[in-house]
C-alpha cells in the first residue's frame, strides 16, 4: 500500500471520527435542551397558581380596562388622519394640558363617544320603527356628534383659558416692565411675575422660566411660548422679545412699548364691547321688554274702556 493511500485512509478516518464526535455532542446537547424544556415546563406548571394569583391581585383597571383602552386608542388612530395627534397636542397646549388628559385619552374618548351615541341613536331609531334611510341618518348624526364632542369640550376649555390670559396680560407686562427697569434681569423678572400673579398666564410664565433654567435658549423658549397660545397679543409680545434679543435692543424699552400697546388694546376692546351693547339689547327690548310695558300700561285702560262701553 502506497504512501498516498495511507494518507487518504488516515484523512477519511480522521473525518469520520470528527463527524462521530460532533454527532454525539449534538445528540447530547439536544437531549440536555429537551430535559431543560421539560424541567421549565414542570416549573411553569408548579408556579402557575402563583402567577395566576399575582395576576388576579392586580387591579381590575390594569387587567381589563387598560388593555381595552389601548385597543380603542389603536382603533382611533386608524380612523383619524396622520396629523390628528399633533393637532390635538396643540389644542391641549392651548387648554393648559389639563391633568390626566393626553392625546391617547382624547382619541379613545372620540371612539367611545362615536360608538356610544351612534349605538344609542340606532336603538332609538329601531324603537321608533324608523325607515332605513332615517335610521342611518340619526345613527350617523349622533355618532358624528360623539366623535366631535371631545374636540368641542377641548376647544371650549382653550377659549376660556385664552380669555383669562388676554385679560391678565397688560397687568403682567406692567409688572415685568417695572421689575426690569428696577434692575432685575429678565429671568428674575419673569420669576417675580410667575410668583406674584395667579391664573393661566402665571403658569405660562412659570413654564417659560423652567425651560430657560433647564438650558433652553431665551429665543427658543419665547418662540415655544408663542406657539402654545392662540392670543395675538401674546404672540406679538413673544415675537418682539425674540427680535429684541436678536438685534440687541434694550429689553426695558421693548417691554415699555409692549405694555403700553397692551393697555391701549384692552381699552379698545372694552370700548368695542360697549358699542355693541345697544345692538345686542335691541332684540330683547323689542320682543320681551316693550310688550310687557304695553301690557302694564294699556291693560287697565282697555279694561276700563270695556267697562265703560259695555
Amino acid at each position: 500500500m502506497g504512501a498516498g493511500m495511507l494518507l487518504l485512509l488516515g484523512g477519511l478516518l480522521l473525518f469520520g471520527a470528527m463527524a462521530l464526535t460532533l454527532s454525539v455532542i449534538g445528540v447530547a446537547t439536544n437531549e440536555r435542551r429537551g430535559v431543560a424544556r421539560s424541567l421549565a415546563a414542570v416549573r411553569a406548571i408548579d408556579q402557575a397558581p402563583d402567577v395566576l394569583k399575582q395576576e388576579l391581585e392586580r387591579p381590575f383597571s390594569e387587567r381589563v380596562i387598560a388593555p381595552m383602552g389601548e385597543q380603542v386608542v389603536g382603533l382611533g388612530r386608524k380612523l383619524t388622519r396622520a396629523d390628528t395627534a399633533e393637532r390635538l397636542q396643540h389644542k391641549l397646549d392651548v387648554a393648559g394640558n389639563p391633568q390626566g388628559w393626553d392625546v391617547n385619552r382624547i382619541i379613545g374618548l372620540k371612539v367611545l363617544g362615536m360608538a356610544f351615541l351612534g349605538g344609542l341613536g340606532g336603538l332609538y331609531g329601531l324603537s321608533q320603527d324608523y325607515a332605513a334611510p332615517k335610521l342611518l341618518l340619526v345613527t350617523g348624526a349622533l355618532g358624528a356628534l360623539g366623535y366631535l364632542l371631545p374636540n368641542i369640550l377641548l376647544h371650549n376649555a382653550g377659549e376660556k383659558r385664552s380669555l383669562l390670559m388676554q385679560n391678565a396680560l397688560p397687568d403682567a407686562l406692567d409688572l415685568l416692565t417695572i421689575s426690569v427697569e428696577a434692575g432685575l434681569g429678565f429671568d428674575a423678572a419673569v420669576a417675580r411675575v410667575a410668583k406674584n400673579t395667579t391664573g393661566p398666564l402665571a403658569q405660562e410664565f412659570a413654564r417659560l422660566l423652567q425651560e430657560m433654567q433647564i438650558g433652553v435658549g431665551r429665543m427658543e423658549a419665547m418662540r415655544a411660548m408663542g406657539e402654545r397660545t392662540t392670543i395675538k397679543d401674546l404672540k406679538s409680545f413673544c415675537l418682539a422679545m425674540v427680535q429684541a434679543d436678536q438685534l440687541g435692543i434694550p429689553i426695558a424699552r421693548v417691554l415699555r412699548v409692549q405694555s403700553k400697546e397692551m393697555r391701549d388694546k384692552r381699552r379698545q376692546r372694552a370700548e368695542e364691547k360697549a358699542q355693541k351693547v345697544p345692538v345686542k339689547i335691541l332684540f330683547p327690548l323689542i320682543f320681551f321688554i316693550l310688550p310687557c310695558i304695553f301690557i302694564v300700561i294699556m291693560g287697565p285702560v282697555v279694561l276700563s274702556a270695556q267697562g265703560l262701553f259695555g
